[in-house]
């Protein structure tokens, strides 16, 4: 890659020119290409190659201009042929090699080929619709895998014209053999949100030679990128990301392989036939998505386009439905298998799927655009406190104070704004329980997963057809003070639930837990009191004196500008100062930056309960905790 930059109105260009697959930009030192300037952050943008083509990562605080498009921190873009790019006071441009950045006219003309062979199909075999994918038969499997090969050769999918398109096709292949290798080896094969009953998934026409080369052809490809070099899965799928293109290319030209090889028509044939029967019976361009361990969370903004978080970072998938009424058949498929329904009558649903993984989906009218969907993935792993060590989201002496304060009984608060982490946090915190004690939870889905032996578990319910029946986290928490507990954990409180919960903390509930939106420590107070008045009309001073009396600790969680997420603030809440009315709050840890390097540092301050802590026989922690 060949990137030339300058100062604008300065003819003095720089050049960088090194054959390399990730490309970093930024003011510090360490960057490839080092942008010396106060408006430029110190990592302010990655250049990295996906799915054939390279593209442009905005990790900076300010804006990356290409042509007339202004990507923000977080958003990724296709590198343009000819358009320079603006990181403001200097001007890139970028000279590529080895790998198309037009692949995503390849992508579109595929996706042009899937719908064409899609809606065909469907005129074909209009008894399609009504078949339950779990009760077909081998035999209208294959049928099926037939037409679609039989379609895609009618319409010039196997044309001189269309190789470039055929070739693509054969790649998604292997790459996609390649990572389900390398995920089933790493993490096995997991649930995700998919059916237990698969059969539809299965290859029916698949041709036992031709399979063995596309293994071989994908283990090749795996030995050049090495992906096992390292244990992480993130890392294995990162690197395969990265290098796949450039490797499939070598592995193309070693083994002479064109658009008119048997193993070339079978792997995009293959490809295709997966693709449409994922629209017919499973989740469509989801169903890869969905099995990435790497990806959190899943985001339909429209039919051609779908981000994904990956890191917790935002990126284009390079997915996309092939029309607005496949991508709401997929839509009421997902929620249809877990009790939900969704119309023009009822347009936006809720959902927990059977994995645990949140769903929110939007359909016209309400969606101007057309259907949207997100879907947060429930971890198939349990996030411990020591994964969060290792990520950075905390560190050994912050974990061993929490610990502490949970075992002594005090009320915590975790707070954050949206994707921040606080469920997983919470999870974590309640690990810490001691095992003799009994636990109440309740949540409007549940996420918790406490590795206790005396755990209740409530969940909220809603509204049947007749409007009845609904159990809110309001009806829950009043229940749960009737059940014995000696904690009550609450998934989070937005709504009347408040009260109820702060009420619980003040009475005999001590080292309860639960979570709150709000981007302060400071915050949580206005926050908290907006809520309780939800539930009473109650002057500020009487809600400030409970909140005073009731939270020990507010556990602050934000996401910095590199994705990471950490906690940003430890607060205790020292009580209500009548004189100045409003609550005293003391800052115990502070993070003292907002990148990977910033650090979660003791303020120096010694929270009010650090003779509690000393008496425990042993101790539950060391004065100089809070002096390292």
């Amino acid at each position: 890659m060949r990137i030339t930059y300058s100062v604008k109105g300065n003819a003095a260009k720089r050049v960088f020119d090194r054959n390399v697959e990730l490309v970093r930009i930024g003011s510090d030192s360490s960057n490839d290409v080092v942008l010396v300037n106060p408006y430029v952050s110190q990592r302010h943008a990655v250049i990295s190659r996906n799915n054939g083509h390279w593209e442009i990562t905005n990790i900076g605080q300010n804006e990356i201009v290409i042509a007339t498009q202004r990507l923000l921190c977080g958003e990724r873009a296709l590198l343009p042929v000819s358009e320079s790019i603006e990181i403001f006071p200097y001007i890139l441009q970028i000279e590529t090699k080895g790998v198309s950045i037009d692949s995503g006219l390849i992508d579109e003309r595929l996706s042009n080929v899937i719908l064409t062979v899609h809606s065909e199909l469907l005129n074909r075999m209009r008894e399609l619709l009504d078949i339950d994918c779990n009760k077909l038969s081998r035999q209208q499997l294959q049928q099926i895998e037939e037409d679609i090969q039989e379609i895609a050769r009618l319409n010039g999918f196997l044309d001189s014209s269309e190789s470039d398109v055929l070739m693509y096709a054969a790649a998604l292949s292997v790459q996609s053999s390649l990572l389900s290798k390398v995920i089933e080896d790493t993490v096995g094969t997991s649930s995700s949100i998919k059916s237990t009953d698969r059969r539809w998934a299965e290859m029916v026409t698949a041709s036992p030679e031709l399979e063995t080369e596309l293994i071989a052809r994908a283990c090749a490809i795996d030995q050049r990128i090495d992906p096992q070099a390292t244990s992480d899965i993130s890392k294995k799928i990162g690197k395969i990301d990265r290098g796949f293109w450039t490797a499939w290319k070598i592995e193309r030209e070693a083994k002479q392989l064109s658009p008119q090889s048997p193993f070339i028509q079978y792997a995009a044939h293959r490809y295709l036939k997966k693709q449409i029967k994922d629209i017919l019976f499973g989740y469509g361009p989801l169903e890869d998505l969905l099995s990435m361990p790497t990806i959190t969370e899943i985001m339909v903004v429209s039919r051609d386009k779908i981000y994904v978080e990956k890191q917790g970072l935002l990126e284009q998938s390079g997915r996309r439905f092939v029309s607005d009424e496949v991508t709401e058949t997929i839509i009421d498929r997902i929620v249809s298998r877990v009790g939900r329904r969704i119309d023009k009558s009822q347009p936006l649903v809720d959902a927990r799927l059977l994995d645990g993984s949140r769903v929110n989906a939007i359909i016209p009218p309400i969606a101007v655009k057309g259907p949207c969907l997100t879907i947060r993935k429930f971890p198939t792993k349990k996030v411990t406190v020591e994964d969060l060590i290792r990520w950075g989201a905390i560190t050994p002496t912050v974990a061993e104070f929490l610990e502490a304060a949970v075992i002594i009984g005090k009320n915590i608060l975790v707070s954050g704004g949206t994707g921040t982490g606080k469920t997983t946090m919470l999870n974590c915190l309640s690990d810490f329980i001691p095992d003799k004690e009994r636990i109440v939870t309740v949540e409007d889905t549940a996420e918790l997963r406490l590795q206790k032996e005396h755990v209740v578990t409530l969940e909220t319910k809603l509204a049947n057809v007749e409007g009845r029946g609904e159990y809110s986290i309001r009806d829950l928490v009043k229940n749960s003070l009737r059940m014995r507990p000696d904690r009550i954990v609450v998934g989070e409180c937005r709504g009347a639930e408040a009260l109820d919960m702060l009420q619980a903390m003040n009475t005999g509930h001590d080292g309860s837990m639960t979570t709150i939106h709000a981007n302060t420590s400071e915050d949580v107070i206005e926050r908290l009191e907006v809520l309780v008045q939800m539930a009473a009309d109650l002057p500020s001073e009487s809600i400030h004196r409970q909140i005073a009396s009731a939270i020990d600790l507010v556990v602050q969680l934000k996401r910095c500008r590199d994705g990471s997420r950490r906690i940003s603030q430890i607060t205790e809440f020292v009580g209500y100062d009548p004189d100045q009315k409003r609550i005293k709050t003391k800052d115990l840890f502070l993070l003292n930056g907002d990148n990977r390097d910033a650090k979660l540092c003791p303020t120096g301050a010694l929270p009010t309960f650090m003779e509690e802590l000393l008496e425990q026989n042993p101790p539950l922690l060391k004065l100089d905790t809070f002096y390292r």
